[in-house]
């Protein structure tokens, strides 16, 4: 007999053998199952029980025991009665392994390259990275997903003839990815036309639990938010959630060393441009004089009415055009002294030195009720204070709707080079708002006060505004609203108990002046300053009318 039969007929009867032991080994292998089962259970139960249990779960057990060892035919009942038990619950046979789940990788990353093939497969390539029955490992370079399965980091490759330098072209790039990746965050693309690669980073967001407070900057520095670490050459400390934690701040510099010496802020409604007017506001004040006006007319500045340091805060297009009229010529009286000064080789006067801030939120309300009444447009007034503005310190911040953009005057938009961004916004309205384009595609829904903001030339940055309230907004949070009026000049009586210190008499006459020696009057010093109540009762006089 030839040796593979031998084999084939050993096999064979292995197999019967087997079979047949597996079947006279049927009753024993569901018993044990089923003692394994009892035993797991008993063992997770006696973990579950706590420690001042154990020792009465013991000596109960223990006494059941005694009692069926006790009983006639006990013992024997018993274990028949835990190999029924056994039998029972052991006659499932053994679950089948749960097939392994699919990996995230495999599945988004097929989505997404067959989502760009049709934009970046050429019809005349004959050797095509992107083709529908290709695979994303031929293109996609790295890739990270966070801990929720979110695709956090992506580096692919793109063909040559693709057009990256096409606004257009991009846009449908960054759209397609954004839209397989998730709309809920931002997405800086970081373009490598050399290489023709494309970098995706999913950016952290900013934290929105910062209030506008005091912050650690010099005299003409303006804090307008916060940004990313690699958005900022400095970090400074801030209150946030009751404790000081180090932020990377965006900086605009003003004065008359300052190479972008105005700002225009743009926004989409409801997303903090008035709240943008009202820190900038809180942060000059200290060091600077306000005339505030607000084109909406909503009275979102009314916390700043008679405020030391507020010459001003118009809401009528009258009282507006009045303001902006006194404001070209103080800063042309500005010049000229300055002028004479420089001349005369004499300090200038410190009511020349003083900056001026002229904040001016939603003018084009007000141009639009100007050319239906036939008055002059209160844009054109300020012609003067933007050009010269510098160098008579006088700083113009204006705010407005993102869709009034076309209803702004040339000489703001090109007068004003900081530059920020409020609320989502498309592609080319970024690049329309803030002159630049954005490497950043903006989240689907972003909270109030984020956007985006340019200093000169550098390049777009992230931004989140400090949250800034109107302290008369009973809905506003109570925490925040004291953070507001913590930080004007004196307390307010409608919101605030008036202050316990008494005001000192006023002289009813003046004081005398001897006609024959002529005296000097000295200027009062710093303690003498200090004393003054700047109360609402009494308010403080103005060194030059409005009007």
């Amino acid at each position: 007999m030839p040796l593979n039969l031998h084999l084939s007929k050993g096999r064979d009867l292995a197999r019967t053998a087997g079979d047949h032991a597996s079947d006279m080994f049927a009753p024993l292998t569901v018993i044990g199952r089923g003692l394994r089962h009892h035993s797991g259970w008993a063992k997770a139960r006696w973990q579950a029980t706590p420690k001042e249990r154990r020792g009465p779960t013991v000596f109960l057990v223990a006494a059941m025991g005694l009692g069926i060892y006790l009983l006639p035919h006990g013992l024997l009942f018993a274990l028949i009665a835990l190999m029924a038990s056994a039998a029972w619950v052991g006659r499932a046979p053994k679950a089948a392994p749960a097939a392994p789940e699919p990996d995230v990788a495999d599945i988004k990353l097929t989505a997404l390259y067959a989502a760009l093939t049709p934009y970046l497969a050429g019809p005349e390539d004959l050797n095509p990275l992107y083709r529908h029955e290709g695979s994303y490992k031929d293109v996609f370079r790295s890739w990270e997903f966070d801990g929720e399965g979110r695709l956090s980091r992506l580096e692919l490759a793109y063909p040559a003839y693709f057009t990256d330098t096409e606004p257009a072209a991009r846009a449908r790039i960054e759209q397609v990815v954004q839209g397989k990746a998730g709309r809920a965050r931002e997405y800086r693309f970081d373009w490598d036309e050399e290489s023709n690669k494309l970098r995706i980073a999913a950016l952290a967001p900013l934290p929105t639990d910062i209030a506008v407070q005091r912050f650690v900057t010099a005299p003409g520095e303006i804090v307008l938010g916060f940004t990313d670490e690699d958005g900022s050459a400095r970090t400074i400390p801030v209150g946030q959630g009751g404790a000081v934690t180090q932020q990377p701040p965006v900086v605009w510099r003003t004065g008359p060393r300052s190479a972008e010496p105005h700002l225009l802020a743009l926004g989409t409604a409801g997303y903090g441009t008035s709240s943008l007017i009202r820190s900038i506001a809180l942060q000059a004040l200290p060091f600077a004089d306000l005339v505030v006006i607000d084109g909406a007319g909503t009275g979102e500045h009314a916390c700043l009415v008679n405020r030391p340091g507020v010459h001003t805060v118009e809401t009528s297009l009258h009282g507006a055009l009045a303001a902006l009229e006194w404001a070209a010529q103080e800063t042309e009286r500005r010049l000229t002294a300055l002028n004479a000064s420089r001349h005369a080789g004499i300090a200038p006067p410190e009511d020349v030195t003083r900056p001026l801030w002229l904040l001016l939120d939603h003018p084009t309300e007000l141009s639009e009720l100007a050319h239906a009444e036939g008055r002059p447009d209160p844009q054109d007034l300020l012609e003067l204070p933007l050009r010269h503005g510098r160098a008579a310190r006088v700083t113009v911040v204006i705010a407005d709707d993102v869709e009034a953009r076309d209803r702004i005057t040339p000489t703001v938009r090109a007068t004003t080079r900081a530059r920020v961004l409020l609320g989502p916004t498309g592609p080319e309205e970024g690049h329309a708002a803030l002159g630049a384009p954005l490497d950043i595609v903006p989240a689907a829904h972003a909270p109030a006060g984020r956007g985006y903001a340019r200093i000169g030339n550098s390049g777009p940055v992230r931004l989140q505004v400090p949250a800034t309230v109107d302290p008369l907004d009973e809905e506003a949070p109570a925490s925040l609203r004291d953070a507001v009026i913590a930080l004007l000049p004196h307390r307010d009586t409608r919101t605030e108990a008036a202050a316990p210190t008494e005001v000192p008499p006023r002289p009813v006459v003046p004081p005398a002046v001897m006609p024959v020696v002529p005296i000097v009057p000295a200027e009062p010093s710093a303690e003498g300053r200090s004393g003054v109540d700047l109360g609402k009762e009494h308010p403080a006089l103005r060194f030059r009318p409005l009007a």
